[in-house]
């Protein structure tokens, strides 16, 4: 989930580029929740925390309930996280899609 659509397109372009399936980008909270409930199998999840007027903490945590790999992509910086997510991996805007491709597989989300 990403506040910023253009950027959002962008990432999804990054990762499809490294050899991901994208689905997404989502545009709300309750699209990408309704996504995660039908049971649609996927390898991890990239938040953005801000969403709109919503948060997507709801989300990562039920990213975290059904053990799914995430990753914040935020301007959020990391010591202004709940403490729940104080050891989810995160990476600040601006970013580098190399560091983003890596970060993805060094939390099982992809491989190259």
């Amino acid at each position: 989930m990403e506040d910023n659509f253009i950027l959002a397109a962008s990432v999804a372009q990054v990762l499809e580029d490294a050899g991901a399936i994208v689905v997404g980008p989502f545009a709300t909270m309750i699209d990408a929740l309704e996504y995660l409930t039908d049971l649609t199998p996927i390898d991890g999840a990239i938040l953005d925390i801000g969403l709109e007027e919503q948060e997507s903490y709801p989300l990562a945590d039920a990213l975290q309930t059904t053990r799914i790999p995430f990753m914040f992509l935020t301007g959020v910086e990391k010591r202004h996280l709940p403490e729940r997510f104080a050891n989810s991996p995160h990476m600040g805007k601006p970013f580098s899609n190399d560091k983003l491709v890596q970060m993805l597989v060094k939390i099982g989300v992809t491989h190259t």
